[in-house]
């Protein structure tokens, strides 16, 4: 049993090791790397990644997969700052209606994906254009918001001392990742998703409510890429229909860096944190180094094939 458990969490350990390693390698060769700010603008300048792989996460653990985040991001932002800034809705009303429809959106694909046994990736690359597109439809450009969200997120950043503080997009990360954590890990709901990755036919046969664990899973990664969406206005104090282009791509990256299994039934939420982490860290070296930054991409590319690899790895030994 031990070494069952041990083989299951080979992944998360490779990924541990890696961001360890790195992070020590990157903070002897540059100045400043190991300082609380450096470190805390890893999680502020990804808070909008990391939400959204909280969300992919837990739908691939279910076996699925979810193209249409990073669209959704787009619509949202740009949905926020008209209603706020050319409706005059106010945020604390704009940003649930978000977050709801969202929640809602996801739910739609879920449903489809398991009334129709539909492939997950058709269905949410019909739900990535048509989000996409309806941000479009609603505005070509950008809409600066200059009002109420800079309000929101005074209130939301927490000091730490006379030099740092924790930045609203940070807290709204972390808080999601603690409560996501709690769900997946130690609730009835989180157990059904595991099994229904593992195996959905098994799942089926032991009476595992198939349907709502479904439909839940992405009614959630909905509410991760709508919030996902509200953090990005926060940030950027706009609103962008052109927001969160390959965001989907990035958050699959972090969730399998990260040692979830593409397959399904195997992962942690931990680990993709540890995903955002390590794309972090590389984004800051390349920094650092004075290099293109496409460089990001690359080698970001080409440790997500190791580990794509090592899956492999693991599922032919299991074979």
């Amino acid at each position: 049993m031990n070494l069952r458990l041990l083989k299951r969490n080979i992944p998360f350990l490779a990924t541990a090791t890696v961001c360890i390693l790195l992070y020590l390698a990157a903070g002897f060769r540059y100045e400043n790397f190991f300082s609380i700010r450096v470190f805390l603008n890893f999680i502020s300048e990804n808070a909008v990644l990391g939400v959204a792989a909280v969300g992919m996460t837990m739908v691939i653990l279910s076996g699925g997969i979810d193209l249409s985040v990073g669209s959704v991001v787009g619509v949202v932002s740009i949905s926020m700052a008209l209603l706020i800034e050319k409706h005059g809705v106010p945020a604390s009303a704009a940003i649930p209606l978000m977050l709801i429809s969202g929640g809602l959106f996801g739910a739609g694909m879920g449903a489809l994906i398991h009334f129709y046994s539909l492939p997950p990736f058709l269905v949410t690359l019909a739900g990535m254009f048509f989000a996409r597109g309806l941000g479009f439809v609603l505005q070509l450009e950008s809409m600066p918001i200059t009002r109420q969200v800079s309000d929101i997120v005074s209130a939301l950043t927490i000091p730490l001392g006379p030099e740092y503080e924790l930045a609203a997009t940070s807290l709204i990360f972390i808080s999601l990742l603690v409560v996501a954590m709690l769900v997946v890990h130690f609730t009835p709901f989180g157990r059904n998703v595991y099994a229904i990755g593992g195996n959905e036919p098994s799942s089926l046969l032991m009476g595992l409510p198939i349907a709502a664990t479904k439909i839940g899973v992405y009614a959630a990664s909905g509410f991760c890429s709508a919030l996902a969406g509200v953090v990005y206005t926060f940030y950027t104090t706009s609103g962008n229909p052109t927001a969160g282009v390959g965001l989907e791509l990035e958050a699959i990256a972090a969730a399998v860096i990260g040692g979830t299994l593409l397959s399904g039934g195997v992962g942690y939420l931990a680990g993709t944190l540890l995903g955002v982490l390590i794309f972090a860290m590389i984004q800051t070296i390349v920094i650092f180094e004075n290099i293109n930054s496409w460089w990001t991409k690359i080698i970001v590319g080409l440790l997500l094939l190791v580990f794509i690899l090592l899956q492999k790895l693991i599922q032919a030994k299991k074979a």
